[in-house]
C-alpha cells in the first residue's frame, strides 16, 4: 500500500411506540462521546444511524434540474458513498478507477466549491467483483473533530483518519480482503474509538481502532463468506450492542471490547442493509443464498420474532412507532407491524434499488438506480405517493436530509462519459 501526500484545493468550480424514535436516539447518542450538531448528517444512516432525519424540517418534495436545485458541484472519479454533512463542510469518497487513486474530498456546504482532496490510497484495485460495484462506497464517519474512512485496495482494507483540513493523521491496516461483490461497510464511532468491519470470503474481522492513534484495541475474527453490512451500536436491554448481520448469524458484541454477548444463526450468509431495531427488536435483510427478513429479540434470548421471505438485500430499512418500513431492492415499498410481522401494506414503485431510504416524519425518500426518487407518505395506514423526481440516469448513493436540505450523488452521461455530481435541494432557509 502507498499512502499518497495530502493535497489541497481552495476555490475550485467544479437518508407500536410512539416514543421509541426518541428515547432511541438519546440512549443511543449517549454510547457517543460526543452529540451530532442539529443540522448535521455525521456519517452512515445519519445522526441517528437508523436512516431517520430530524423532524420538522423543511426539505422539498418535489425537485427536477431547474426546480429547487441550490447549487450542483462534480465529483470526480466515481463512488457509491452519500455525504457526511457537518458545519460548513461536506465530505464525500472517491475513487479514479484509471489512476487506481482513493480520496476523500471536502466541499463547502454552501456553495458545493471544493475545499479540499485528500488522496489516500493509490494502486492495487481489484479486477473481480460486482459489475456496478465502486471502489469508494463507505461513507465517512465524522466525531466532531476527525473524519474516518474505510477503502479496500492490494487485497486488505485499511482505514484512515483525518482532520478537517485534509491532514493525514494514520492509517491502519483492518483485515486481509478477498474480493467478492465489492467493499462498501461503512465506520461507526463508539466512545474513544471507531469501529470497522470487513467481513469476506477469506475470513474477515470487526475492529475497534483508537480514534487518536490508529492502534488496534480489539480485533474480532468473523467467518469466513463473504458480507457486507456495517457495524451499528444501540442501547438495548440495559447494555450498548454492537450489532452485525451476515455470515449466516446475527451477532451481538461488546463495543468496547469486541467480545461476543450473543448471536443466534437467523441471518442470510450475504447481507448489506445496516440493522434496525425498535427497542426491543433488531432486524435485518439478506438477499444470498435466501430472500429474507427477520426481527430477532434482542435480549439474548436466541428467539425470533418473526420472519418473512422478501429480499430486502441491499438497501437499509426504518423502523417507526411499531413499524418496519422498507423498499425492496425490487421496487416495492412495504410496511409491516414491527412486534408481529402482520403486512400492513405493499406498493409498487419501480425500478431496482440499491440506496437505502431515508425518512424526514412521515415521508420516506426512497432513489432507485436509475435516479428517481419516490417521496411517499408512509404511515400504518395508507401509502400515498406524493412525488417522482429525476435526477440524472443513475445513482446508487444514499439521501441525505439535514439542516432544511436534501443532498442527492448522481451520474450523468455527458458526451459518452461517466460523471458524477452532488446536489444541494432545498426550498427553504438552511437550519
Amino acid at each position: 500500500m502507498r499512502r499518497l501526500s495530502h493535497r489541497r484545493i481552495l476555490g475550485h468550480d467544479l437518508l407500536m411506540y410512539p416514543s421509541a424514535r426518541t428515547i432511541l436516539g438519546i440512549l443511543l447518542l449517549s454510547t457517543c462521546n460526543f452529540v451530532a450538531k442539529a443540522g448535521d448528517w455525521p456519517g452512515w444512516r445519519g445522526p441517528t444511524h437508523d436512516g431517520q432525519a430530524t423532524p420538522k424540517q423543511s426539505a422539498p418534495v418535489e425537485w427536477n434540474e431547474s426546480v429547487n436545485v441550490l447549487w450542483k458541484a462534480e465529483i470526480p472519479g466515481r463512488g457509491h458513498a452519500s455525504p457526511t454533512v457537518v458545519g460548513d463542510r461536506i465530505f464525500l469518497p472517491t475513487a479514479d478507477e484509471k489512476k487506481e487513486i482513493q480520496s476523500v474530498i471536502c466541499l463547502d456546504r454552501k456553495t458545493g466549491k471544493w475545499m479540499w482532496k485528500a488522496d489516500l490510497h493509490q494502486g492495487g484495485f481489484p479486477t473481480k467483483g460486482h459489475r456496478r460495484k465502486s471502489h469508494a462506497s463507505s461513507s465517512v464517519a465524522w466525531d466532531g473533530e476527525h473524519a474516518f474512512i474505510n477503502f479496500m485496495n492490494h487485497e486488505a482494507a485499511h482505514a484512515s483518519a483525518l482532520d478537517k483540513d485534509g491532514k493525514v493523521l494514520w492509517q491502519t491496516k483492518l483485515s486481509d480482503y478477498v474480493m467478492h461483490q465489492g467493499y462498501g461497510s461503512s465506520p461507526f464511532i463508539y466512545r474513544d474509538l471507531v469501529i470497522f468491519s470487513a467481513d469476506n470470503k477469506g475470513g474477515g474481522a470487526v475492529v475497534g481502532v483508537d480514534r487518536k492513534t490508529g492502534k488496534i484495541a480489539w480485533k474480532t475474527d468473523r467467518p469466513a463468506t463473504p458480507n457486507y453490512a456495517s457495524p451499528v451500536v444501540y442501547h438495548i436491554d440495559g447494555r450498548d450492542q454492537l450489532f452485525m448481520s451476515g455470515c449466516d448469524h446475527v451477532t451481538s458484541l461488546n463495543p468496547l471490547t469486541g467480545e461476543k454477548l450473543w448471536e443466534i444463526e437467523e441471518s442470510t450468509t450475504e447481507c448489506v442493509v445496516t440493522i434496525v431495531t425498535d427497542g426491543k427488536r433488531v432486524f435485518t435483510g439478506g438477499g444470498y443464498p435466501r430472500n429474507h427478513v427477520v426481527a430477532v429479540m434482542a435480549d439474548g434470548s436466541g428467539k425470533v420474532a418473526w420472519n418473512n421471505a422478501t429480499r430486502v438485500y441491499v438497501p437499509s430499512m426504518l423502523v417507526k412507532n411499531g413499524h418496519l418500513f422498507a423498499t425492496t431492492d425490487s421496487g416495492m415499498a412495504v410496511c409491516w407491524n414491527s412486534a408481529t410481522g402482520e403486512e400492513i401494506w405493499k406498493e409498487r414503485l419501480g425500478g431496482e434499488f440499491f440506496a437505502s431510504p431515508v425518512m424526514l416524519d412521515n415521508r420516506i425518500y426512497a432513489t432507485n438506480i436509475r435516479g428517481n426518487t419516490y417521496v411517499f407518505e408512509a404511515t400504518p395506514k395508507r401509502f400515498k405517493l406524493l412525488a417522482e423526481n429525476q435526477l440524472g440516469e443513475e445513482s446508487y448513493a444514499s439521501p441525505v436530509i439535514c439542516g432544511n436540505r436534501l443532498y442527492l450523488r448522481v451520474v450523468k452521461k455527458e458526451g459518452g462519459e461517466h460523471r458524477e455530481y452532488l446536489y444541494c435541494l432545498g426550498t427553504g432557509n438552511p437550519a
